[in-house]
């Protein structure tokens, strides 16, 4: 007669209660892996969506709110004719005329300078206005009205960054360019709708044109429109009007372009805190299967009494979510903790160093935490499927009989769905990227890392055969070893249980090793290729200025110096929703390329009468560009055509970079100035003499602002940055490894106390309790060893989808291949090590026990 289903149920939770009681702590590791997983996204989330919302808050200061606004596609700016024809276009309300200057500051940072029209600014970006001190608080003897005086030529506003950056006081007279030391500013007022962040002075627009050199242009023109206006139609006039040298931007592709800064970035991190969060779904598989295995005979003897298989299912379900409820609220609150522990500590850059300047304010999101609540309750529950569904193919009768060990050892491992995903995997991973992400590359790595812990029994099995034979032969047997492989050769299916820890931890740490080995070893030789020079010259803040051709003679000229390459870099906006691209003017041989720049493939001849131009890595995959295509680019005021001759290795500029001989440069622009230089010396001649030398031939308004540096000083600070901004890689990806291990010290202590009966029978039999630990401890070490060679051949696959896949789709960079092999012989050694002490001091435990108690049931 079955049993009533109310007390099935209620059987089904004393059960569970039991379980937990019986072994908190594996289910504590199991909760606090998902945990950390929620927590690590979310807290990733929260500073990457605080740090944009302060940056879209800076670049709204910027650029006010307008409802268009035509900029410029080179810092030096467009003819400023154009803001009258802008103005009188029908549906445009107001047009405000717009000087954009940014100016160096000391430790690297950047001042924007504004120079307004007054009264055009007061109706399309009022934000942008200054507010005056009064009289009294400037210091202006000629009283208030004078410190009301916006117009005058000399005020400049400041936000409250750029007062506290430049030490200004109220009244004071400042100098903001080092290359214009005549030109002192008095410090008028504040900038009250500037972030708190933002480095920004604004000023007179006539003003800012006379002293800073630019009359005549202008670097913008904000636009309002008229009430009811059609916006579609004033673009289209808008842009019929524009130049080659000024494009028009609209809100939505602002914010856009601001998005796709790091948007590559954040979401490779938030992948990576992903990592932890698939391992913690391992964890509770782990802790699941021991659970279902442990009571395969009350489950039995429910389903004899007439469990329904539904309700058990439902039964082991309910287990997973609740240890995902448990781990997703502990992680949102550790989330939220961290994030605002890593606002205060490190600002919004967590190494990336697009956010660097800001200290945002921590920004909450219900929708991200319930996204994130979300993903760590169904991570859990996949975790707790597949040990459910086999918890309903044990016969009841066999589960009755042979309880824990319902495993035939004669049963051959199967491949059936290690053949289905490892093959999906690779197939994931030829799919091209959405909107820009590589996530078929990223659900290529999970698919991976699924196929290929479903097949490490098999694996095992593979692995394990040599030996099994070779303590077959009474002369080779050593009772430990025999007792080992016999126990992992007949329970394939518990090992991999063990093992998907092991295997999940070790794969991932390997492919993030090898694509950093790969990545960071890339970058060394690429500038080890390019910096051949013995010193480099460089102007700070020298984009639309620099050295004129009569400083360069002087340069060239110093003692010391055997030969010096000038190169002109410029900034060129192409399309207004990404960011701007390098332009290098530098000299070129069209005929020999590859000795002035790191070619990939072959170079194509450039066509007579044209001009060339080579593109960079990331240009080529941003813009779809190829040898041998035609590029049309916004130089000297006009659209120009140019021969795409080759394609060069660049890991400087993520957004892409182009570079032309010096010669052609000029002849399309007229632009003769330099702010860069690559020195080479005299035999004999001593670098910091002839870096003094040079610094003494500078302009004296530029000698302040010139860096020079040798190759291995350039090398060290890259390799530094790099290093930087890899550390929240590094971090996040330790954390997994260290929540994987835990979880497999979980997982071999509890299998080895569900074996005390197995222990105790063995010891009834003669077998010592030494010989005993040293059968735990080779198990631990063959268990450990399978784990890593999985590992090792899973991680590579991955780290090689890492490599060919997610780094070209997310950051437009390829590299080749390096082994880390010290790293994967330590890594191995030391996962072998590991496991087998793991495995001995669960040992110790379960052996304490008597052996005639621990047998009683059989008798």
């Amino acid at each position: 007669m079955a049993a009533a289903p109310g007390l099935q149920t209620l059987a089904l939770r004393w059960m569970a209660v039991a379980e937990l009681r019986a072994h908190p702590v594996r289910w504590l590791t199991a909760a606090l892996a998902i945990a950390i997983g929620v927590a690590l996204g979310y807290a990733v989330h929260l500073v990457n969506r605080s740090a944009l919302d302060e940056f879209a808050r800076a670049v709204q200061t910027v650029n006010g709110a307008a409802d268009l606004q035509v900029q410029a596609t080179q810092a030096r700016g467009f003819d400023e004719n154009l803001y009258p024809v802008l103005a009188r276009i029908p549906g445009v309300a107001q047009a405000s005329p717009v000087v954009e200057l940014t100016l160096p500051l000391p430790e690297r940072r950047r001042l924007t300078v504004l120079g307004l029209d007054v009264l055009r600014a007061a109706r399309v970006t009022p934000a942008l206005l200054g507010r005056p001190f009064k009289g009294e608080k400037a210091g202006d003897s000629a009283g208030e009205g004078a410190a009301f005086d916006v117009f005058a030529e000399d005020a400049v506003y400041l936000s409250s960054a750029a007062a506290s950056s430049l030490n200004a006081q109220p009244g004071q007279a400042l100098r903001l360019d080092a290359s214009t030391p005549d030109a002192q500013w008095t410090y008028r007022g504040t900038l009250p709708g500037a972030s708190d962040s933002r480095l920004l002075a604004v000023m007179d627009i006539a003003a800012a044109q006379w002293r800073f050199g630019a009359l005549g242009r202008l670097q913008r023109v904000d636009l309002a429109l008229q009430p009811g206006a059609d916006a579609a139609a004033v673009q289209a006039a808008v842009r019929a009007v524009l130049p080659a040298d000024a494009q028009l931007v609209t809100p939505q592709s602002e914010a856009q372009r601001s998005d796709s800064l790091s948007r590559a970035y954040r979401v490779n991190l938030e992948m990576l805190a992903m990592v932890a969060l698939l391992t913690g779904g391992f964890l509770v598989y782990s802790a699941q299967s021991l659970s279902v295995v442990r009571r395969r005979a009350p489950f039995a003897l429910l389903r004899v009494l007439g469990l329904r298989r539904g309700a058990l299912l439902r039964q082991l379900l309910v287990e997973g979510a609740a240890l995902g409820v448990l781990g997703s609220v502990l992680g949102l609150a550790l989330g939220a903790a961290l994030a605002a522990l890593a606002l205060q500590l490190l600002g919004g850059d967590l190494g990336g160093g697009y956010f660097s300047s800001t200290r945002p304010a921590l920004s909450l999101s219900p929708l991200a935490a319930l996204v994130f609540f979300v993903l760590g309750v169904a991570v859990a529950i996949a975790g707790s499927l597949w040990p459910a569904v086999q918890a309903l193919q044990v016969q009841a009768a066999v589960a009755l009989k042979s309880g824990v060990d319902a495993t035939d050892p004669r049963q051959r491992p199967r491949l059936r769905a290690a053949a289905v995903l490892l093959p999906l995997g690779a197939l994931a991973a030829l799919a091209p990227p959405v909107a820009g992400l590589p996530l078929f590359g990223y659900a290529s790595i999970a698919i991976i890392l699924a196929g290929g812990i479903a097949a490490t029994p098999w694996l095992a099995r593979v692995l394990l055969a040599p030996w099994q034979r070779r303590v077959e032969t009474p002369a080779t047997r050593f009772a430990p070893l025999y007792l080992a492989l016999k126990r992992l050769w007949g329970a394939p299916g518990q090992a991999a249980v063990a093992l998907s820890g092991v295997v999940a931890s070790t794969s991932l740490m390997v492919a993030m090793a090898l694509m950093v080995a790969s990545f960071r070893g890339s970058v060394d030789e690429w500038m080890h290729n390019i910096l051949a020079s013995d010193v480099y010259l460089r102007i700070e803040g020298g984009e639309d200025g620099g050295l004129d051709p009569a400083a360069q003679a002087r340069l060239r000229a110093t003692p010391g110096v055997a030969d010096i390459a000038f190169r002109r870099t410029v900034l060129l906006r192409l399309d207004p929703q990404r960011a701007p691209v390098a332009l290098m003017a530098s000299p070129i041989d069209p005929a020999n390329p590859q000795s002035s720049l790191p070619l990939v493939g072959a170079a194509k001849p450039v066509p007579p009468g044209q001009k060339a131009v080579w593109v960079s890595e990331p240009f080529a995959m941003v813009y779809a560009t190829a040898p041998g295509q035609t590029l049309a680019l916004p130089l000297g005021g006009q659209l120009r055509t140019l021969f795409v001759a080759g394609v060069w290795r660049d890991y400087s500029r993520q957004f892409g970079a182009l570079a032309m001989d010096e010669r052609d440069y000029e002849a399309l622009t007229g632009d003769t100035a330099r702010a860069e230089a690559a020195i080479d010396l005299q035999t004999g001649a001593q670098a910091q003499e002839t870096i003094e030398a040079l610094r003494k031939a500078l302009p004296a308004e530029l000698a302040g602002r010139a860096e020079f540096a040798r190759p291995g000083e350039i090398r060290a600070i890259a390799l530094k940055i790099f290093d930087r901004s890899f550390a929240a890689t590094y971090a996040l990806e330790a954390i997994a490894i260290l929540v994987g291990m835990a979880g497999v010290a979980a997982t071999f202590s509890a299998q080895t106390l569900a074996r005390t009966r197995e222990f105790g029978m063995l010891r009834h039999i003669g077998v010592l309790r030494r010989q005993v630990l040293a059968m735990l401890a080779l198990e631990g070490a063959l268990l450990g060893g399978v784990g890593g060679v999985a590992g090792l051949a899973l991680g590579t696959a991955m780290g090689q989808v890492l490599i060919q896949v997610v780094n070209p789709q997310s950051f437009h960079w390829t590299m080749d291949t390096r082994w880390p092999l010290t790293l994967f012989a330590a890594l191995w050694i030391g996962l072998v090590l590991a496991s087998a002490l793991t495995a001995v001091v669960a040992g110790r435990s379960a052996l304490s026990s008597d052996a005639v108690r621990a047998v009683r049931e059989d008798w």
